[in-house]
């Protein structure tokens, strides 16, 4: 079973706590490491819980607003100190390349692995990471400053060659693969086995959906509709509803909403004001709408389970 889970780094919005760091988080995928945001002190998380950040390959950075991207460069210039040999790719608005390489030259520092920018948009969604297991792509939230959402969703898997029926008719090793790709089968005798006959469907494939920074924004369903897991911004109480529309930010409760109008099976919230020392509060006002919501708590991984 190939693993696809989420881990935690950071969780408060603009400031850090003494137990909260800002937004970071780290997806799992076939034991491949992509991480999203990072704010100040990820790194100190990275090590805390024995993540190899070096196997950190690509990093995507939802907009520019210091608490999802202050421990950017910290990061790449640990990974150049600690002797980084392979590239590492960096996924976010325009403006992050500049900021990048700028710091890097005010402090007289030339990578010794390369750095690679994809530039991403805002105003429209967009496909900026491709292989053959996953594929991510971008789609506008509603915030003060360009912001984009990560949607990371799995490639169709190979479909399962029921073992029972390949040894009856002696399926030859040779057409394995061909059949997995969903094509039918003749033998040599020319008896002709539809491929429905010899195989069964592979799991449907998993999603994670991550709302960045955003003012509660029903658009945002049509993109993140069906998610297996979907992280969303939760940064205030209702009773300070005004104050979350005045920043461009959301409620607990809102980020319930969302999660009940997508059909979303499980919601993170996150992006906790340092106002909060409970959260508990937010995750009750939270699961009045959808009752299937957790807590983004530094270390907590969220594992998104094959479906059977």
């Amino acid at each position: 079973m190939i693993r696809f889970s989420v881990t935690i780094l950071g969780s408060s919005s603009a400031t850090p706590t003494s137990e909260r760091n800002p937004t970071s988080q780290l997806v799992n995928h076939h034991d491949r490491l992509f991480m999203i945001d990072c704010g100040e002190g990820t790194q100190v998380t990275l090590r805390k819980l024995k993540i190899h950040f070096q196997k950190v390959n690509h990093i995507f950075i939802s907009h520019l607003h210091g608490d999802h991207f202050y421990g950017l460069i910290g990061l790449i210039s640990s990974m150049h100190l600690l002797g980084r040999d392979h590239e590492l790719h960096i996924y976010g608005p325009p403006e992050l390349e500049e900021l990048i390489y700028f710091q890097l030259r005010v402090s007289q520092t030339t990578l010794i692995y390369p750095l690679v920018f994809h530039a991403t948009r805002s105003d429209v969604p967009g496909i900026i990471f491709e292989d053959s297991f996953l594929e991510v792509s971008t789609f506008p939230l509603n915030h003060r400053i360009a912001t984009t959402g990560f949607l990371f969703r799995e490639k169709p898997g190979l479909r399962k060659v029921i073992k029972e029926k390949a040894l009856e008719i002696k399926i030859p090793a040779w057409a394995y693969e061909k059949i997995r790709k969903g094509e039918d089968f003749t033998d040599g005798e020319g008896n002709f086995y539809p491929n429905n006959e010899l195989t069964l469907d592979p799991p449907p494939p998993r999603s994670y959906a991550y709302c960045s920074d955003t003012a509660y924004h029903e658009p945002v369903v049509e993109y993140i509709k069906g998610a297996d897991l979907l992280y969303h911004e939760a940064t205030f109480m209702n009773d300070r509803e005004a104050n979350a529309t005045e920043k461009f930010h959301s409620t607990a409760a809102q980020a319930g909403k969302i999660a009940l109008q997508a059909g979303v099976k499980k919601l993170i919230l996150g992006h906790f004001s340092a106002r909060y020392d409970d959260l508990q509060p937010l995750l009750e006002e939270a699961r009045v709408n959808f009752p299937e919501a957790y807590l983004a708590e530094e270390g907590a991984c969220f594992e998104i389970p094959v479906a059977i």
